[in-house]
């Protein structure tokens, strides 16, 4: 867990370090400036009222009670043992197997579960979910996302307002126009793959965190290999633009094939998870 956070706050301080040489480029803290007020405020927006758009983007419903008792204990248990406060509970009806916790802070989280995850796994398997969600919630990545995607926002802006300069000539006062188009073309580029690389790092913590609390690294694990096999028969519609910037969100990735190449992934490969728990599950037996 230790090297999870530490690859995080690495990241974060690389994404950073790349906001600071933009701004250094640009040749102005006032540009700097105005590009980061409008990130925030973007940001800002997104932080407080994401979880509410996406909850009615999938059309999450409260789930009952009455029907699903033994999914509201699993929750009330883990949260206990996770000093969590109990979160809203959803489902979306879809034959998808997939599951994502949403929520600017602990005592503002949901979690969204599908009904074809229901269907899919055993309780022990929905229990490893449940408590790799309530990592998330724990480890407060809702946050530590929205940090990243504001710098990442400021340095696109800023990259947008070289290239203008750039294009119009403006570039010339701080050196040569085509290294500075250059500089603004790859420099939101690395941006991204630190964001994605922070993504990762978050749901390789997830997974440790929750089963460490969940006590059953093993469930986890089937989980996520039945989850992964079950894409090739229900997922999302890869043509669906609306629904794939919140492909981050979910356990697995929800598109069919997953990304094109682990660099731009917002997931770790999912045989590497499996190694990761498996190891964990080995480590506790030793103990």
């Amino acid at each position: 867990m230790f090297i999870n956070r530490l690859k995080t706050f690495v990241l974060l301080v690389a994404l950073t370090g790349l906001l600071l040489a933009l701004g250094t480029v640009c040749g102005g803290r006032a540009g700097l400036q105005f590009a980061f007020i409008i990130a925030l405020i973007i940001n800002g927006i997104a932080y407080f009222f994401a979880d509410s758009i996406v909850l009615k983007l999938y059309n999450a419903q409260p789930l009952d009670s009455q029907s699903y008792p033994w999914i509201y204990s699993i929750v009330h248990e883990l949260t206990t043992t996770m000093h969590l406060p109990m979160p809203k509970l959803l489902v979306i009806h879809t034959p998808m197997a997939n599951a994502f916790a949403t929520g600017r802070t602990p005592r503002h989280a949901s979690i969204a579960i599908t009904t074809g995850i229901i269907d899919l796994l055993n309780k022990e398997e929905l229990r490893g979910v449940l408590s790799h969600e309530l990592a998330h919630i724990k480890n407060r990545d809702t946050l530590v996302a929205t940090i990243a995607a504001i710098i990442a926002t400021t340095i696109g802006y800023l990259a947008s307002m070289l290239r203008y300069s750039a294009y119009f000539g403006g570039g010339r006062k701080r050196g040569n126009p085509l290294g500075l188009l250059l500089v603004a073309i790859f420099m939101p580029f690395t941006a991204m793959l630190i964001q994605l690389a922070i993504s990762r790092s978050r749901e390789y913590m997830a997974d440790e965190t929750g089963a460490t609390y969940s006590n059953d690294p093993l469930a986890l694990a089937s989980a996520l290999e039945k989850l992964h096999n079950h894409t090739t028969v229900a997922h999302l519609d890869n043509n669906d633009t609306r629904r794939a910037s919140t492909a981050s969100l979910f356990i697995v990735h929800p598109f069919k094939g997953g990304s094109w190449l682990t660099l731009f992934s917002t997931h770790p490969p999912v045989a590497a998870r499996i190694t990761q728990l498996r190891k964990l599950y080995e480590k506790n037996i030793l103990l």
